[in-house]
């Protein structure tokens, strides 16, 4: 005698169900969520072989099948399920029941070997987002009732998988679709792109600058010795004639004092010869050459006397004097014509720019200009370029840079000695030129192309 299983009436597949759904919320990763899908699914539904894909997912967590914990991604039958689901059956729009007849010529042909004849395919999706599909495979075909189970149970698990899985972005989302769809929304990506690197941007570099005096009249030693004190400090407002700087003029008075003694003892000469001519042809004869002698002293002392003064060096004009540390030149011993301070006028002033041989750009005169200050970064000072360099020349610490000058446009400019960074602005050039010139330099110096 036969024995038939009773058909589960409604009260048990409802209880199966509740307890399915609970599981499925309770689940604390996508893995185990998986392993819900396709394994306990069978307290309500009968199947022989299931399999859960999951697009958005890394890696081998994309396909997962039933009674595998990890399918071996290699593996013929998972190579088989990965292509079904990318060409057909992962794009399909809602529960469908699904047969070798659903999928290309080439893999229809394999569906016997690797499946059973019937499979539901039952989307995991929320809010119109959609996550995954699930496949349940048997050899029987599946009725309303199940389908409407099945259903229900697929939208548990598409709400589970909403909160567990990672969220797809709007640009994977819309490649996910059919091949003519990804096609589509690649040529729009691609045209975006396009239409993006062609927008015009200021072709622009970053450069230190300094704010200098414009057309600074320059102090320099008069004679040669050595730096004794100085009368005024850096940055100081002088007027013209104050006495800026001295030299040690120990020598210069010494050398005074000889030729006034010297120059004594020639007039006390030229004197007594003086009065012997009266009396004296020989003493007569004599007067001129002692004259002579006379006239020689007293312009050695003339000399030693505008030497002693060169040694106290006053101001030409009025301005700010712009030099380093004191201490930097006292005892010092310098040349004639050697450079010591300079005379500006605070209100002719000009930016200073040395743009690196590596980040020059294409720049004409009246280009625009920005100075960022080092004490004040969060705003900008305007200028305009005036000159550039034709040549690049060496900086002290072995740079090689283009040397700039830029007129400031603002209503009050910054005080002389202050130092930032300047920002030129070249000719409009398209954004992708921009983003790619510098990794476009470098690329040529190493293929040399």
């Amino acid at each position: 005698m036969t024995h038939l299983s009773p058909h589960p009436d409604a009260a048990s597949q409802l209880a199966t169900l509740l307890g399915l759904e609970r599981r499925a919320r309770e689940a604390a990763s996508v893995a185990e969520l998986g392993f819900i899908a396709l394994n306990e699914s069978r307290q309500l539904l009968e199947y022989r072989q299931a399999a859960l894909w999951l697009p958005h997912e890394g890696g081998d967590a994309r396909l997962a099948v039933s009674g595998l914990p990890s399918p071996e991604s290699n593996a013929p039958y998972s190579q088989w399920l990965q292509r079904a689901f990318r060409t057909t059956l992962g794009s399909l729009a809602g529960t469908a029941c699904v047969g070798a007849a659903s999928l290309p010529a080439d893999l229809a042909e394999d569906w016997p070997q690797w499946l059973p004849g019937q499979g539901l395919l039952l989307p995991l999706a929320r809010g119109g987002i959609r996550f995954g599909c699930l496949l349940l495979a048997r050899e029987g075909e599946w009725d309303k009732s199940e389908i409407a189970l099945a259903e229900e149970l697929a939208h548990t698990y598409g709400h589970a998988l909403a909160l567990l899985a990672r969220q797809p972005a709007a640009w994977r989302r819309g490649l996910a679709g059919s091949r003519a769809k990804r096609g589509l929304a690649w040529l729009a990506v691609a045209a975006l792109l396009t239409g993006v690197g062609l927008i015009p941007v200021p072709l622009s570099s970053l450069a230190p600058a300094e704010v200098v005096a414009k057309s600074p009249f320059l102090v320099r030693a008069p004679i040669e010795g050595v730096i004794d004190h100085f009368s005024v400090r850096p940055n100081q407002a002088v007027a013209a004639g104050q006495l800026l700087f001295e030299f040690d003029t120990t020598t210069l008075r010494n050398r005074r004092a000889q030729a006034s003694s010297a120059l004594a003892v020639a007039s006390e000469e030229f004197r007594q010869a003086a009065q012997q001519a009266v009396t004296s042809d020989k003493s007569r004869l004599d007067v001129g050459v002692r004259q002579g002698e006379l006239a020689s002293h007293a312009a050695e002392l003339r000399y030693s006397q505008e030497m002693l003064e060169r040694g106290r060096v006053r101001s030409p004009r009025d301005g700010v004097a712009i030099f380093s540390d004191p201490a930097d030149w006292i005892g010092r011993a310098v040349r004639v014509g050697e450079k010591v301070l300079e005379i500006a006028d605070p209100e002719q002033m000009e930016l200073l720019i040395h743009l690196p041989l590596g980040d020059a750009i294409p720049l004409h005169i009246g280009a625009h200009v920005e100075l960022f200050l080092t004490v004040a970064p969060q705003s900008h000072i305007p200028a305009v370029l005036e000159y550039a360099s034709y040549r690049a020349e060496a900086l002290p610490d072995g740079t090689m840079t283009y040397r700039l000058k830029a007129r400031f446009t603002g209503a009050k400019p910054p005080r002389i000695g202050l130092a930032g960074t300047a920002k030129l602005y070249g000719e409009p050039v398209p954004l992708a030129y921009y983003l790619f010139r510098r990794p476009l330099a470098v690329a040529r110096q190493w293929l040399g192309w």
